[in-house]
C-alpha cells in the first residue's frame, strides 16, 4: 500500500520534475559545460580556462560587481523598510484605507517597460519633471541618467518605488495573521506602540522578512528591462550592472564562452548568498 503510494506520489510530480530539470538544471549544467571552452571564429571551441583567467583582468566585470554590490546594498534595505512602513500604516484604521492600498501596489502592477519609460519622462534633461520642479524653485536641472555620479542612484530610486509597494502586500498579509489578542495582551500590560512593535510584531514578521528579503536580493541581481531602456548600463558603465552584462557578452558581442563564465560567477554568488540567508538568518526566524 505504502509502495503504491510513494509511486502516486512520484508519477503525479512527473510532469514538474521533467520541466524542473529541462528549464533549470540543464541549462546550468550546459552553461558550465560550456565555460570550459573558447569560441574562436572559424575553428571548432577549444577546452580552455582562459577565460576564467582573463576574469581577473576584467575591469568591466569587476566595476559592474562594485555596482551591483551597491544597487543590493540599498535597495533592498529601503525597499524592506519602506514596505513594512506602509503595510502598517494601510494596516490601521483610517479613511480611505481602500485606495491608499491600491495607490501602494499601483507600480507593481505596471509592465517593467512602461515603468521604465515612465521614469524616462521623469529623467529627461530637457523636459523632465524632476528638472522641471528644480526650476520652479530656482535650482539648476541634472542629467540624471548621463551623470555617472547619478546614474546608478536615479535607478535605485525606480527600483524602490516598485518594489516597496509589492513586498508591502506581503507584510500587510502577515499583520492580518497575527492573533488580535496579542494586542489586548500588550494593551493590559501598559506596553507602548514601540514595545509592542519590537515584541510582538516584528518577531512574528520574521518569516515575511526572510522570504521578502530572498526575493528582493534575487531582483537585485535580474535587472535588465530598466537598464535596457534607461541607460544601457551607462554612461562608461557607470550604472552596469552583472546580469545586463552578460546579456551584452552573449547578445551584442557574440561571445557565448565569456557569457558561460560570467552566469557561473553569477550562480556562485548568487550561491553563496542563499547559503547566508536560509544557513544562518533562517535559523533567527521564528514560525509559530
Amino acid at each position: 500500500m505504502t509502495h503504491n503510494r510513494n509511486f502516486s506520489a512520484w508519477f503525479l510530480m512527473l510532469p514538474a520534475l521533467v520541466l524542473l530539470f529541462g528549464f533549470t538544471y540543464l541549462p546550468t549544467i550546459k552553461t558550465l559545460w560550456y565555460s570550459f571552452f573558447v569560441n574562436v571564429p572559424g575553428v571548432q571551441p577549444q577546452a580552455s580556462l582562459d577565460n576564467y583567467r582573463y576574469l581577473f583582468d576584467d575591469e568591466v566585470l569587476w566595476q559592474v560587481l562594485k555596482n551591483n554590490i551597491i544597487y543590493t546594498a540599498i535597495t533592498v534595505p529601503t525597499s524592506i523598510i519602506l514596505a513594512l512602513l506602509m503595510a502598517l500604516w494601510v494596516n490601521a484604521k483610517l479613511r480611505g484605507r481602500g485606495i491608499l492600498r491600491l495607490a501602494y501596489f499601483t507600480p507593481t502592477i505596471l509592465p517593467m517597460i512602461a515603468v521604465a519609460n515612465i521614469w524616462l519622462f521623469f529623467y529627461s534633461p530637457e523636459i523632465g519633471l524632476l528638472n522641471q520642479l528644480l526650476a520652479f524653485f530656482g535650482y539648476d536641472g541634472y542629467n540624471w541618467l548621463g551623470d555617472p555620479n547619478l546614474a546608478l542612484y536615479s535607478l535605485m530610486a525606480m527600483t524602490v518605488w516598485k518594489e516597496a509597494g509589492f513586498f508591502m502586500i506581503f507584510y500587510l498579509a502577515a499583520l492580518q495573521n497575527i492573533n488580535t489578542t496579542l494586542y489586548q495582551a500588550c494593551a493590559i500590560e501598559g506596553a507602548g506602540r514601540c514595545y509592542q512593535f519590537r515584541r510582538v510584531v516584528f518577531p512574528l514578521l520574521m518569516p515575511t522578512t526572510l522570504f521578502v528579503l530572498v526575493n528582493a536580493v534575487l531582483n537585485a541581481f535580474k535587472l535588465v528591462d530598466h537598464l535596457f531602456i534607461l541607460t544601457k548600463g551607462g554612461p562608461n558603465n557607470a550604472s552596469n550592472l552583472l546580469l545586463y552584462y552578460i546579456y551584452e557578452t552573449a547578445f551584442s558581442f557574440l561571445d557565448n564562452s565569456y557569457a558561460a563564465v560570467l552566469t557561473v560567477v553569477m550562480l556562485l554568488i548568487l550561491l553563496v548568498l542563499a547559503v547566508v540567508q536560509f544557513g544562518v538568518l533562517e535559523k533567527r526566524v521564528h514560525y509559530r
